[in-house]
């Protein structure tokens, strides 16, 4: 009896269980690649020097500088993020059409 509820489960487990655990992971890789990449921080702290330099007349020079780097490395951090997304979206949308691949290409 087991036996013919096993597509049935199989069904389950590609389309509803699969997914939501694949989207998990791609949620924690996210995150950690937004904290090793430090785009928050960089979004925060854009007006303020890149080395924290506040002597006198280099104050202004040190805020320019730093908004001028930051600006470079967001949008280099901006670029790797859509990438990522692009690889998950193309993963999980191969995933899903991976058993209708199968069937139509032995079929």
């Amino acid at each position: 009896m087991f036996y013919l509820a096993l597509p049935l489960t199989f069904l389950k487990f590609w389309y509803l269980e699969a997914p939501i655990g694949i989207l998990g992971f791609f949620g924690s890789l996210n995150s950690a690649f937004l904290q090793l990449f430090s785009l928050p921080l960089l979004i925060k702290t854009y007006f303020k020097p890149w080395k924290s330099e506040y002597r006198e007349g280099l104050v202004g020079f040190s805020i320019g500088m730093g908004i001028f780097i930051k600006s470079a490395v967001i949008i280099a951090d901006i670029v790797l993020m859509l990438l990522l997304l692009s690889f998950e979206v193309a993963f999980i949308i191969a995933f899903i059409l991976w058993p209708i691949g199968t069937i139509l290409i032995l079929f």
